[in-house]
């Protein structure tokens, strides 16, 4: 009687916390199979997305800055720097950010997120002539580029409702661009300015409070540029419904891994004594197949959301890295995972952190998803999912 009462209790406990979802999937009807209850493809997930009451989505996407930075920040001859600049330039106007930006909201479409955490949102300044290149410091101000007006433009275009609700600055540089050349020696020069920033929009049902946008302490310094490239989070708290948590969107580092694991260590620091459930989700640059900064996040306590996907069948590895850089490849490349979702509850069964059932998908990811042009939306693919994430009632 005393094991019975027992396990009446947990079985109690868990539905309290769990809503109305189980964290496994149940036994299907009489007569219907487990492959007739669950979707066999991402297009019957989505068409079967409706959620039971008190579940939220949410959607990673790193949108792509449009051309291979790391070409540029790896010169080290200062007089090479506007020959390159040029080509990336060339590169950022072939890849096309207005068709681009109408493949990433047909995904927000398709899932209708209620938060989504955007990364490398850019806006692009030119200056002409510009005066860098003869060491002047005049700002460039006319707009070339504005990856955030441009993507909101695309949503609004499908009767979708988002806000920006939270934004954080990362880096601010200006590099001078060769235009011409008339012999024997006359060059001409433009300026090129791009901000980074990483954005959160949220849903119009969705109410928001408590934002903080910060920059990371642990940053990469670019010294031939003259400046520091940042990296930041931006965190709010989220209402859905009568569910609220802490979500949180960050864009680590990418290139070396002791700065990466501070500014994990910074983010984890800034949420230990947050008692909500957190939602952290961006592009972590760090792989899933056990690099240090994952491990120390799911050592924190964090649960990779893809490991608990009930669908996860229709893409067991879910990769989201990487297309090439100029955007055309004609064959699938991804080959690891490093845009994240990540839930922290801390409510536990069992030794088990308890975070509700996820259906998680991955989206911008098979040659269907390009553009009409043949463009991939991005060169990561991005990730929506749906979480049902319990709430301890005091």
């Amino acid at each position: 009687m005393a094991i019975r009462l027992f396990y009446l209790a947990v079985l109690s406990a868990f539905l309290l916390f769990a809503g109305c979802d189980k964290q496994t999937p149940v036994a299907p009807p009489e007569g219907l199979s487990n492959e007739e209850q669950l979707p066999t493809s991402e297009a019957e997930g989505f068409a079967k997305w409706n959620p039971c009451q008190g579940s939220i989505r949410v959607m990673t996407r790193n949108v792509y800055v449009g051309t291979d930075l790391d070409s540029i920040y790896r010169v080290q001859d200062p007089n090479l720097i506007p020959q390159v600049v040029a080509w990336a330039v060339q590169m950022l106007v072939s890849t096309n950010f207005s068709e681009r930006a109408e493949a990433i909201a047909e995904e927000v479409a398709l899932g209708q997120p209620h938060l989504i955490g955007l990364q490398e949102i850019s806006l692009f300044r030119i200056q002409s002539p510009g005066d860098a290149a003869y060491g002047g410091t005049t700002p460039a101000t006319v707009v070339f580029l504005d990856f955030l007006d441009i993507l909101l433009y695309a949503l609004q275009e499908k009767g979708l409702d988002y806000r920006v609700v939270g934004m954080i600055e990362n880096f601010d540089v200006e590099v001078p661009m060769l235009t011409g050349f008339t012999p024997p020696a006359t060059f001409t020069f433009d300026d090129i300015r791009l901000n980074d920033y990483d954005v959160v929009l949220a849903r119009n049902d969705v109410d928001v409070d408590n934002v903080v946008a910060h920059n990371y302490q642990a940053y990469l310094p670019l010294p031939q540029f003259g400046v520091d490239f940042r990296r930041g989070y931006v965190a709010m708290d989220a209402t859905v419904g009568s569910k609220t948590c802490r979500f949180v969107s960050t864009h680590f580092e990418s290139e070396v891994e002791q700065i990466r694991y501070a500014q994990a260590e910074e983010l984890v620091g800034t949420l230990q004594n947050e008692t909500k459930p957190v939602i952290l989700v961006g592009d972590l640059n760090t792989r899933a197949s056990g690099e240090p900064t994952y491990q120390y996040l799911l050592s924190q306590n964090f649960v990779d959301t893809w490991t608990r996907n009930l669908v996860g069948f229709i893409n067991p590895d879910g990769y989201t890295a990487s297309h090439d850089p100029d955007l055309r490849n004609t064959t699938v490349k991804l080959d690891h995972r490093i845009d994240l979702i990540l839930v922290r509850s801390n409510i536990w069964l069992f030794n088990r952190q308890v975070i509700g059932p996820v259906l998680a998908f991955v989206v911008g990811d098979e040659l269907r998803d390009r553009t009409p042009s043949g463009l991939w939306p991005s060169d990561h693919a991005g990730v929506i999912a749906r979480l049902q994430i319990p709430v301890r009632h005091n």
